[in-house]
């Protein structure tokens, strides 16, 4: 698929925050590990008074509620995406704080200048820039030397994985994408960083109600085969393999800390 391909299928999976918010509310509802990802991420966080901190792919600014402690401790934080609609949704959801500034940024062209940052974030989205050592060239430009840079992101042996075994018949193939992942991320990081750590979060989903889980799957911009597929077929096929009235849905999500 070419690269304008790519970026319109982004644009147009991430214009709003709808199908987000479905992926979102599935992990809120049955991970086993309740701590949270969000809560686990921002645990690693290490931003002291008066750092400067620039988080690019923001999403829905979730990850920023109920936060004041952290965002407090900002001069001043950007909160970026590289979809309008999203940038628009975090705004709605944290606008009363007068140190942080909503922006649309593309990772591959940030506009800031030589060491601006003392953090730089980017969870969950390096899999989707395009030329993705460039964006990380970006990174490092605009962070300070003693800077760090914080980036989630998923495994290869996840929900899509399990997903596209028992999925099978309808011919879903674990077709993620890989361009990022636990598995490769800390070889493509440390072409640009000196300094590279990788941490793994331990969870899984333990679904009791299927119809939430056929709403995930039809989310995903990676089930494209089941859209001529009833829902009642799928939630079949995901009630067969419930084990006590649960289905047990492997997690593979971590996170890496450059600097």
């Amino acid at each position: 698929m070419s690269e304008i391909n790519d970026t319109a299928i982004l644009k147009q999976q991430y214009a709003n925050a709808s199908n987000l918010n479905t992926r979102i509310s599935i992990h809120d509802k049955y991970s086993t590990n309740k701590m949270g990802f969000g809560n686990w991420i921002v645990s690693n966080y290490r931003i002291d008074k008066g750092m400067k901190v620039l988080e690019l792919g923001c999403g829905t600014g979730n990850m920023w509620k109920d936060r004041d402690d952290v965002i407090n401790s900002c001069s001043k934080l950007v909160l970026s995406d590289f979809s309008e609609g999203m940038v628009a949704t975090t705004k709605e959801n944290l606008s009363n704080y007068d140190n942080i500034e909503y922006r649309v940024i593309d990772i591959q062209e940030i506009p800031y200048e030589d060491e601006t940052f003392d953090v730089v974030i980017a969870n969950m989205m390096l899999y989707h820039v395009p030329d993705i050592d460039r964006g990380l060239a970006e990174v490092r430009r605009v962070l300070k030397k003693n800077g760090s840079f914080y980036c989630a992101t998923y495994g290869e042996h996840g929900i899509i994985e399990y997903l596209s075994k028992i999925l099978s018949t309808y011919g879903v193939e674990d077709n993620v994408n890989k361009n990022f992942t636990l598995q490769n991320g800390y070889e493509i990081l440390s072409k640009s960083f000196s300094k590279v750590e990788r941490l793994e979060y331990k969870d899984s989903l333990a679904v009791t109600y299927v119809d939430d889980m056929v709403d995930y799957i039809y989310s995903l911009q990676s089930m494209t085969s089941l859209s001529n597929v009833p829902k009642n077929e799928i939630r079949e096929i995901l009630l067969q393999n419930m084990t006590n009235g649960i289905l047990n849905v492997p997690k593979e999500y971590g996170m890496f800390i450059a600097s």
